[in-house]
């Protein structure tokens, strides 16, 4: 790790500009060169040939699951290296490679880190989710979500109307490929594991568990709420006759029914720290 490409989310909320410089000092400390930045969503994300050109051997990924999402899948067919920093709400890319969360500690750490590993992922009609992907009508929620980290409480309050009567006012979506998850449910969470899918479906009917679940959807992990029931799966798909709102790392596609969901494993390309000495 030597020559870097720093790509961050300022609007993330958790990447401010006082921390990306405090981070662009830990490089310059270091003599590690940086050769370029992106500022995401407001500038496009790096071409892999223009950072072959300019030699650069890693991309430093400062930011929340979406902005990473989105530039693992721009430069998926690059050569190069990635540094996941801890720039987001779970940050769990970050935690399962590096353990700390403390991002300058971490680029320390890396500036020598010699291991370097695959990462499980999500893959469905050609795009990933390397921390999860989420179908069915509790979609609806992340345009509340949305609003919360952007302070803007008309839109939370018009969006989470909107969001309560589509989870909670319709039939719910069914998933084939998983003998043990045969009902409807509100939301179905597939996490990718290393030659598996861990699947986890929710079922709140109950006052307590419906409340549950909104809080959790809005402050963090969801599937922390109650009401949800768990298996591993090779593959699976939606069903019925519509299109299905999925979910891959936070970003919003639309899936036919039928569309195979199935597991994947990427090249050793991701820095991992842990048990490195600093």
């Amino acid at each position: 790790m030597e020559r870097l490409w720093f790509i961050t989310n300022p609007g993330s909320g958790s990447t401010t500009r006082a921390k990306c410089d405090a981070l662009e000092a830990i490089f310059e400390a270091r003599g590690l060169t940086l050769i370029g930045r992106t500022e995401f969503p407001a500038e496009a994300m790096p071409k892999g040939a223009s950072l072959t050109r300019e030699d650069v051997d890693t991309v430093v990924l400062f930011a929340g699951d979406g902005t990473i999402n989105a530039a693992l899948s721009a430069l998926k067919d690059w050569e190069g290296t990635f540094l996941i920093l801890p720039g987001g709400t779970m940050n769990l890319l970050a935690r399962s490679l590096h353990g700390t969360l403390d991002p300058q500690a971490i680029v320390q750490a890396a500036h020598h880190a010699t291991r370097k590993i695959a990462l499980p992922y999500v893959e469905a009609a050609g795009h990933r989710a390397f921390v999860g992907l989420i179908m069915g009508p509790a979609t609806a929620w992340f345009r509340a979500r949305e609003a919360v980290r952007k302070g803007a409480l008309k839109r939370l309050f018009q969006a989470a109307h909107v969001a309560w009567n589509r989870t909670f006012g319709g039939s719910g979506i069914r998933i084939s490929g998983v003998p043990t998850l045969g009902g409807r449910y509100q939301a179905v969470f597939v996490r990718p594991e290393e030659g598996a899918l861990h699947v986890a479906a929710v079922d709140a009917r109950d006052w307590s568990a419906i409340v549950q679940l909104g809080w959790e959807w809005l402050t963090g992990d969801w599937v922390a709420a109650q009401a949800v029931s768990e298996s591993l799966a090779g593959e699976l798909a939606p069903r019925g006759k519509k299109p299905v709102l999925a979910l891959f790392d936070g970003e919003p596609v639309s899936l036919v029914p039928g569309t195979a969901i199935r597991a994947g494993l990427s090249r050793k390309a991701f820095i991992a720290t842990c048990g490195e000495s600093r």
